[in-house]
C-alpha cells in the first residue's frame, strides 16, 4: 500500500470509495513482492500496479466489481510456464491478490497511518484476506493498536505477531486457526509493515561516499554520512544524504547503537580506508549485536593490515567474518558511481540471499523455491520470537 498511499488517503479525505487491489502472496517467479498494491479510483483512474502489467486488466475488473459491491476477495492468478505468453503471468508465476473497498467507514485509521509513514514511524496493517471475517482489519503500532479481527484470542495473537514482523521490516501472509490458534489453519491474515526506511551509514566524507548515498536514497534508505573532518563533511557536498553528521566515526556509530538506532536492516559502508578511522569503528560495528550489512573499503594489503590491526585490538575470527572486505562484488567497477553500484549489489545480495552470479548462468527459478508455497505459519512466528528472546548461540 506504501506506492499508492498519497492517491489513497487524498480520496479517502475527500470521502470517496476507492478499490484497493494488495499482492498477498507469490508463488515461484512472480512480478512484484506483497505489499504491491494498485487501486481503481472513484472516477475509474489505475493507480500503481500489482503485476508489472501482466494481469492489471483483470485486476481493474475485479476492482470495479468491488466498488459496485461485491463483496472483499482473494484472487488467484499466474499460469505454468507452458501457457506463459498465452494468458496471465508472463515471467511464469503466481500472484494472490486481495481486492477490497477502501473508505472512511471502512478503514477509520487510514489518515493516522498516512501521517505513521511520513513520519516515519513504524505501523502494521492486519487484515482477513481468506476464512471468516474477510475484510477485518486490526491497526498495528509498537505501543498500541486499534479495530478488530473478530475475537480478543485472534487480536493477542495477531497483535504480537504483527509486532514482531514489524521490527524486522516483513510483510507477509500468516496462518492461524479461526479463533488465532498457531498451529492452526483456516484463516489467512495478511500483515503489512510500514517499518521506517532502513539505514545506511557511509563513513568517509570522499568522492565515493556521494555515489554511494546517491545509491541508497534510490534504494530508499535513510542515509547518513559521517566524517570526522567538518572541511570535508559537509551537506553541499553530499546534497543526497539525508543528513551529514561531524563526528568520530566510532563515537558516533556508538552512541546511535546505544539509542537503539541501529539494527538487523542497518547497512555500514566503511569507506575512509584510514586505520586510525576504520580500526575504532569496525570495533563498534563488528561486535553489534544486530546489524544488516559491515563492507569496508580497501585495497587487498589494506584489508589483511586492517584484519592484523583488529585482531590486536581482540577482535574474534567469527567476528571478522561479518565484515565484507574488501567492499562490494566483482563488477570490475572503476568510477565512484560504478563502485556504488558494486557496493549496493553486494548489499542486496546480503539481504536476500544472492550469489551475485549472473542470471543466465543460473538453473531453476529465479526467485527462491518454486516448491514453497507463500507466507508463514503463525507457530513459525512464535518459534522465531522464541530463538531471538534466548540470544545469539
Amino acid at each position: 500500500m506504501r506506492d499508492v498511499l498519497t492517491s489513497l488517503e487524498k480520496w479517502w479525505a475527500e470521502g470517496r470509495s476507492t478499490a484497493l487491489a494488495t499482492v498477498v502472496g507469490t508463488f515461484r517467479s512472480a512480478p512484484r513482492q506483497p505489499g504491491a498494491s494498485m487501486l481503481v479510483g472513484p472516477d475509474g483512474d489505475a493507480v500503481g500496479s500489482v503485476s508489472g502489467g501482466c494481469v492489471e486488466g483483470a485486476v481493474y475488473e475485479l476492482g470495479n466489481e468491488v466498488l459496485e459491491g461485491a463483496e472483499p476477495t482473494l484472487q488467484r492468478y499466474g499460469v505454468s510456464d507452458d501457457d506463459a505468453f498465452a494468458v496471465g503471468l508472463t515471467c511464469g508465476g503466481i500472484l494472490d491478490v486481495f481486492v477490497e473497498e477502501v473508505d472512511r467507514e471502512s478503514f477509520p485509521q487510514l489518515g493516522e497511518i498516512a501521517r505513521a509513514v511520513r513520519d516515519h514511524r513504524p505501523v502494521a496493517t492486519a487484515t482477513i484476506v481468506s476464512g471468516p471475517g474477510v475484510g477485518r482489519r486490526l491497526v498495528v503500532w509498537p505501543d498500541h493498536a486499534e479495530g478488530s479481527l473478530g475475537s480478543e484470542r485472534l487480536d493477542d495473537a495477531v497483535r504480537d505477531d504483527a509486532r514482531g514482523l514489524l521490527a524486522a521490516g516483513r510483510t507477509t501472509l500468516v496462518t492461524y486457526g479461526t479463533d488465532g490458534e498457531r498451529r492452526g489453519e483456516g484463516l489467512g491474515v495478511f500483515v503489512e509493515s510500514f517499518a521506517p526506511p532502513p539505514r545506511l551509514i557511509v563513513f568517509g566524507a570522499i568522492d565515493f561516499a556521494a555515489a554511494v548515498a546517491r545509491i541508497g536514497t534510490f534504494l530508499g534508505m535513510r542515509v547518513t554520512v559521517c566524517d570526522a573532518r567538518p572541511v570535508f563533511a559537509t551537506s553541499s557536498r553530499f546534497p543526497e544524504a539525508h543528513e551529514v553528521v561531524v563526528e568520530w566515526p566510532h563515537r558516533y556509530l556508538a552512541a546511535e547503537a546505544a539509542a537503539g538506532r541501529i539494527d538487523g536492516r542497518t547497512a555500514l559502508a566503511v569507506l575512509t580506508h584510514d586505520p586510525k578511522f576504520d580500526v575504532p569503528l569496525l570495533e563498534v560495528a563488528l561486535r553489534l549485536p544486530e546489524i544488516g550489512y559491515i563492507g569496508a573499503m580497501g585495497s587487498r594489503r589494506t584489508h589483511l593490515d586492517r584484519l592484523d590491526r583488529l585482531r590486536e585490538a581482540g577482535v574474534t575470527e567469527g567476528e571478522l567474518e561479518r565484515m565484507s572486505s574488501p567492499i562490494g562484488l566483482d563488477l570490475g567497477a572503476r568510477t565512484p558511481e560504478e563502485t556504488a553500484v558494486s557496493i549496493a549489489a553486494e548489499m542486496i545480495a546480503r539481504q536476500w540471499g544472492g550469489n551475485g552470479t549472473p542470471l543466465s548462468d543460473r538453473q531453476g527459478p529465479i526467485h527462491g523455491d518454486s516448491n514453497v508455497e507463500p507466507g508463514v505459519r503463525a507457530e513459525d512466528l512464535a518459534r522465531e520470537g522464541a530463538e531471538l528472546a534466548s540470544g545469539p548461540r
